[in-house]
């Protein structure tokens, strides 16, 4: 019995260390809480990106029913990452402030244009979001808030 109980230990943490980034709570499709009328949604989704990163996806349909799609990635350690698809935001940097909390810095051409703040709520089903727009002068010149409820 001595002889298999490291080994069983083995195994069953193994698989607990693979999947640990796949219970990231924040990993799904988010649809944004609004009264705009239909086509407009947002959706962001995260997935998993890496070793203990995230993939940050986001569609947006507007009233006219137009469609955007952009994209970036992050290992949440505050470096500024390249934003695909988005004319108005170059690179995003998200850091990690604690399991529920992440702050996001988004810039167009290595200038801060807003500052985010995403809460996950304690159950994992809603994330707040509070949008800090900036100006050049790095002063706040408006501030929004967002909520987006978890897509099954």
């Amino acid at each position: 019995m001595r002889q298999t109980l490291p080994a069983v230990l083995f195994a069953l943490l193994l698989p607990t260390a693979a999947s640990a980034q796949a219970t990231n709570p924040r990993f799904g499709r988010w649809l944004l809480k609004s009264e705009a009328p239909a086509p407009s949604s947002n959706i962001m989704t995260y997935e998993p990106f890496g070793a203990s990163g995230m993939k940050v996806t986001i569609q947006a349909v507007n009233a006219k029913g137009d469609t955007t799609r952009w994209w970036y990635t992050t290992n949440f350690d505050g470096r500024d990452m390249p934003v695909t698809g988005n004319a108005g935001q170059s690179h995003a940097a998200v850091r990690s402030m604690s399991p529920l909390v992440n702050e996001i810095v988004n810039k167009k051409d290595g200038q801060v244009t807003q500052r985010l703040t995403n809460v996950l709520s304690p159950d994992h089903h809603t994330i707040a979001v509070i949008y800090m727009r900036e100006d050049a002068a790095g002063r706040t010149t408006g501030v929004t808030f967002a909520t987006y409820l978890r897509l099954p």
